[in-house]
């Protein structure tokens, strides 16, 4: 989730930033009606909410014009649903992904346009390139992966893959951990990549 070209040292944990954005954060409810309201459908995934991330923690772009999207990534957010969305709408952290799945029912909250560049892969050249997704939980927590993150989870990044002509492939589907440079290590031992994979093939 760090931003590759930001202010972040390479061993800022995705556990501190988030934690420290929650404290900050200016909770969604606060919006006015009308921001909150004009917002309601802007989305690229038809089934996902809106819930816009600051504008100070992505870039703006025309992808894929701009960039192709060769790419989704997965992580985990190391937090809850709540304060990651919190964190994404906080100005200060300049961290960003596309879409959050809520563990419990597998709710998505699209917080950045797939147009533009969010900063979760911390790396600038696959920030470009990519769709991120995070997922709610905890990397050494696998009763947070339900069958229902998998199943919405599976069915965005398909319309993702079927959108852009991106392979449902794990040369294509990547793990944070998988992207060069990083230092994370999500989403982690117990995603079921078989398990995922085969749901993305047949959503």
């Amino acid at each position: 989730m760090d931003r590759a070209r930001g202010s972040h040292s390479p061993g800022t944990s995705r556990r501190r930033l988030l934690q420290a954005g929650a404290l900050a954060a200016v909770p969604g409810a606060l919006l006015p009606a009308g921001r909150a309201a004009a917002g309601a459908q802007a989305v690229d995934y038809p089934l996902a909410e809106s819930v816009p991330a600051s504008t100070s923690n992505y870039t703006v772009s025309s992808r894929p014009s701009s960039y192709p999207i060769d790419y989704v990534i997965i992580h985990v957010t190391q937090e809850t649903y709540a304060d990651t969305l919190a964190i994404f709408k906080n100005p200060a952290k300049q961290v960003t992904a596309h879409y959050v799945v809520r563990s419990s029912d597998g709710h998505v909250a699209q917080c950045v346009r797939e147009k533009n560049i969010a900063w979760h892969a911390g790396n600038w050249d696959y920030n470009t390139r990519s769709i991120g997704i995070e997922h709610e939980g905890w990397v050494d927590k696998p009763q947070y992966f339900t069958d229902a993150m998998y199943q919405q989870s599976a069915a965005l990044t398909a319309s993702i893959c079927a959108r852009y002509g991106i392979p449902r492939d794990r040369e294509h589907i990547l793990g944070h951990v998988e992207v060069p440079g990083t230092d994370h290590t999500d989403p982690g031992p117990y995603w079921d990549w078989t398990r995922y994979l085969r749901m993305v093939n047949f959503a």
